[in-house]
């Protein structure tokens, strides 16, 4: 498989960032699956697979595009639910988004809410 080029971003990639930049003014933070559901709602189509999006927030994550850490764990025993980790979009991933928006936009595939 080749290697991409360094600052490149997936399309999946673009569209957490996106959607993140959206959610994070409002909820501080974001998990996994509200994240899917956002995607989902955005462009009409199902679910993206779990793998697909978790792979690639760890990777994110890890490029310092995201920040993340677990939930306390009071608060997921409260719900009732397993612990949560909870993401951040750091200065570097708007960077790069706000980078790669320009060029996306025009081609449709970033929704540019988080460009206002």
């Amino acid at each position: 498989m080749p290697r991409r080029r360094p600052g490149v971003l997936l399309p999946i990639e673009l569209a957490i960032l996106d959607a993140g930049l959206t959610i994070q003014p409002r909820e501080g933070s974001f998990f996994g699956f509200a994240l899917a559901r956002t995607l989902a709602e955005r462009d009409g189509s199902a679910l993206v697979s779990h793998g697909t999006l978790y792979r690639a927030l760890n990777r994110m994550d890890a490029a310092g595009l995201l920040e993340s850490e677990w939930e306390a764990p009071e608060l997921a025993e409260a719900d009732g639910r397993p612990r949560r980790r909870l993401y951040r979009v750091t200065g570097a991933g708007e960077a790069a988004f706000r980078a790669a928006a320009r060029t996306e936009q025009q081609r449709g595939t970033v929704t540019g809410e988080a460009l206002a």
